[in-house]
């Protein structure tokens, strides 16, 4: 303490009151060699900070993303040099291309070591640069608050992204000047200090909308990340427009709402809906990138479609589509002046898009419904979602996986309530997220039930974050889809590769003895009939649970994937 009485304190003791100083609450890490100034700083300081200590860096990524999801504030996660920096990358990677904010910090070897063969030595600048919004090593200690600063500004304003901060071994040890520790509150959450619409550009939307026949719109992540729930269902109200959403996109909007049509694209949408978007002669993006998934590679809305894309970042508008009016804007103040000049409009004829968006629901809930009442073993994916959906709040958070969790939920989970209560990492689609961003997620909003839903492929990636789940306490309960093969993979062979399966099998894991050697109360579930009851009982314990679903492998189910279906 003896140093902050003074007008100077350490590099460490200044990071520590500069994230206090920017509303962090918690952290998450691995402690390392490189990093004993930051932590001992974190141990004799009185601050309100919560360090969270995982068992690898890469979960501990993964959290600070589950994290900012919910709470709309930087998830901040910190690891030591060398292969601390490079196992904490895929958590940096995923957030930056969802346009979520995490703060990377990762200790290094002393400045005066560099070039001198030192243990842990990698160019940690060189290998962030590529991968984040922001990115800096600080060399020099009396820099710290400023580059602090730069970066929270840089994650939480524009499109937010991702940031890395270097910290050598000896900056953490320098002094820096009391004086420059402050913060710009307007960077506790994202997105910050918005960009607002071009006034003739929403004027020229709100005409083409309003004269339009059969226009809809296709909402991505953007919209969620904004807050514009609640100007986006005034608009699809004003104009009877039903909204689509990507998988990213899921919770602009109910999904029981008469305007809601659900997932479009790939990965969980359906012909029916599919056909609403190819019908429709104004199409109107919302923070979404027009990709491969969402559009079916490109397919779907058909390319003579009116396009109108609003996106915070102007290098997506017109990338994918020709776009007949370009918004570049904050999603939800471009939505909102959208209404107040939809508004002024006289003479709304509609465009039966309740209709449209009820006859979408019928056709997929008719092939839904049948599976999910199925007896048959290996139990069907179908018959598991219609239980969660039982036995779940509507303000649950669901965190799935890659594999077969993230189409079955993002197809068949039926959103009661609009929100961010779904969390998949669609950036690049990595196993083993989902028991980690639960864990953040948890941490970010511990008042309601969190799921992490995963494959056996990626328990085999994240078991070992049961321990720091069961040590922090923390409620969530796991389900785990178990039929012993990288499943995605063995549908893709089975579909476009003549059925000739190569390396995606393995050996059936008893997940439940693994969870409860861990501490974690755990079943395992081989009868349909049981889901119900045991569901239930996970839901009411008061620690961690996992449930072993004994389930159907994805290329001999009707998983709601386009290619494998054609």
């Amino acid at each position: 303490m003896a140093a902050e009485r003074s007008n100077q304190m350490t590099g460490g003791e200044a990071l520590v009151r500069m994230l206090e100083a920017h509303g962090v609450t918690h952290m998450f890490g691995l402690c390392g060699d490189t990093t004993l100034p930051f932590y001992d700083a974190l141990a004799r300081l009185d601050h309100d900070i919560t360090h969270l200590l995982t068992r690898d860096e890469r979960h501990a990524g993964y959290m600070a993303d589950g994290y900012a999801r919910v709470t709309g504030k930087p998830g901040v996660c910190e690891g030591p040099s060398g292969g601390g920096a490079t196992y904490i990358l895929p958590g940096v990677v995923e957030a930056n291309e969802s346009s979520i904010p995490i703060l990377a910090i990762t200790s290094d070897i002393a400045t005066t070591s560099r070039g001198r063969f030192a243990l842990t030595e990698l160019d940690q600048t060189a290998l962030f640069r590529p991968l984040t919004k922001w990115n800096a090593s600080l060399d020099d200690a009396g820099r710290l608050p400023a580059m602090v600063r730069s970066a929270f500004r840089a994650m939480t304003t524009g499109r937010p992204g991702s940031a890395h901060l270097a910290l050598p071994f000896d900056t953490q040890k320098a002094p820096v000047d009391q004086a420059e520790i402050w913060a710009d509150d307007r960077h506790r959450y994202f997105p910050s200090e918005r960009t607002a619409p071009d006034p003739e550009a929403i004027a020229e939307a709100a005409n083409l909308l309003a004269n339009a026949k059969s226009a809809v719109a296709i909402c991505g992540g953007g919209p969620v990340i904004a807050g514009a729930f609640e100007v986006l269902k005034q608009l699809a109200d004003l104009l009877d427009m039903p909204v689509a959403t990507t998988v990213s996109g899921q919770g602009i909007i109910a999904e029981t709402d008469e305007l809601s049509l659900g997932v479009t694209g790939s990965n969980g949408g359906s012909p029916a809906t599919r056909a609403v978007v190819d019908g429709a002669d104004v199409v109107v993006f919302i923070g979404c990138r027009a990709g491969s998934v969402t559009t079916e590679r490109w397919s779907s809305p058909a390319k003579d479609a009116t396009i109108i894309h609003i996106d915070c970042d102007p290098q997506v508008i017109g990338a994918n589509y020709s776009t007949a009016v370009a918004i570049c804007s904050d999603a939800k103040l471009a939505l909102a002046a959208l209404v107040q000049e939809v508004q002024k409009k006289s003479g709304l004829s509609g465009q039966d898009g309740k209709s449209r968006a009820k006859a979408a629901w019928a056709d997929k809930l008719s092939d839904f419904e049948q599976l999910a009442i199925s007896d048959e073993t290996p139990i069907r994916p179908e018959r598991v979602i219609a239980a969660l959906s039982r036995q779940l709040d509507d303000d649950a958070i669901i965190v799935a996986d890659p594999g077969t969790p993230c189409p079955y939920f993002s197809a068949h989970y039926r959103w009661r309530v609009a929100g961010r209560n779904f969390i998949t990492n669609r950036a690049h689609g990595a196993l083993g997220y989902a028991l980690a961003a639960s864990m953040g997620a948890h941490t970010g909003r511990s008042n309601v039930k969190t799921v992490a839903v995963m494959g056996d492929g990626s328990f085999g990636f994240c078991c070992g974050e049961f321990e720091t789940m069961i040590r922090y306490r923390m409620p969530i309960m796991s389900v785990v889809f178990s039929n012993a093969t990288y499943g995605w993979i063995k549908a893709g062979q089975n579909s476009g590769f003549g059925k000739r399966f190569y390396n995606v099998d393995f050996d059936r894991t008893d997940h439940a003895a693994v969870a409860s050697a861990f501490g974690v109360k755990s079943w395992r579930v081989e009868n349909p009939d049981d889901l119900d009851r045991v569901f239930k009982e996970a839901l009411a314990h008061d620690g961690p649970t996992l449930v072993d679903v004994i389930s159907q492998p994805l290329h001999e189910a009707a998983a709601p994937v386009s290619e494998w279906v054609a």
